[in-house]
C-alpha cells in the first residue's frame, strides 16, 4: 500500500496533520513579525522569513500528496530545513534589534518544537514504509 492510499482510507488530508497545523501557526507569527520590520528589509530579511515559513507548510503538504512514503519523507526533510533556516532568520532579526531577545527565545522554541514534531512524523513514515516492504 502506498502513502496516499493510507491517507485516503483515513479520510483526512494534510490540513489535519498536527505538524502542519503547528507550522501554519509559526507561519502566521512570522508574517505578523515581518509586518513590523523596517521597509528596507522588505526584499531581504522579510522575503527570506516569509519564504522559509511558507516552504515549511508547503513541503509538508506536497509530501503528503506524493505517491510513496519515501517522497513524503524527502519533502518533510525539506520542511525541516526551512524551519532551521527560520531559526537563523530569527537570530538575525534579534541581532539587528528588530526582535527582543525574549520574543526570539519564545519563537525559536516554537520552531524547535515543530522540528521535533516533524522528526516524529518522519519516523512514523519510515516505520510505515518498512512495514509495507515486508
Amino acid at each position: 500500500m502506498k502513502s496516499d492510499e493510507v491517507s485516503k482510507k483515513k479520510g483526512s488530508d494534510f490540513r489535519e496533520l498536527e505538524v502542519w497545523k503547528r507550522c501554519k501557526s509559526i507561519r502566521q507569527k512570522i508574517w505578523n513579525l515581518c509586518k513590523q520590520l523596517p521597509p528596507d528589509e522588505k526584499y531581504r530579511l522579510v522575503d527570506q522569513m516569509v519564504r522559509a515559513s511558507r516552504s515549511a507548510t508547503a513541503c509538508i503538504a506536497e509530501g503528503y500528496g506524493r505517491y510513496h512514503y519515501q517522497e513524503n519523507i524527502q519533502f518533510c526533510r525539506q520542511a525541516r530545513g526551512s524551519l532551521y533556516e527560520l531559526i537563523d532568520h530569527v537570530s538575525i532579526a534579534t541581532e539587528c534589534q528588530y526582535l527582543a531577545k525574549n520574543e526570539a527565545k519564545i519563537l525559536t522554541g516554537e520552531i524547535e518544537g515543530a522540528i521535533k514534531m516533524l522528526n516524529g512524523y518522519i519516523r512514523y513514515l519510515k516505520t510505515r514504509k518498512k512495514r509495507e516492504e515486508k
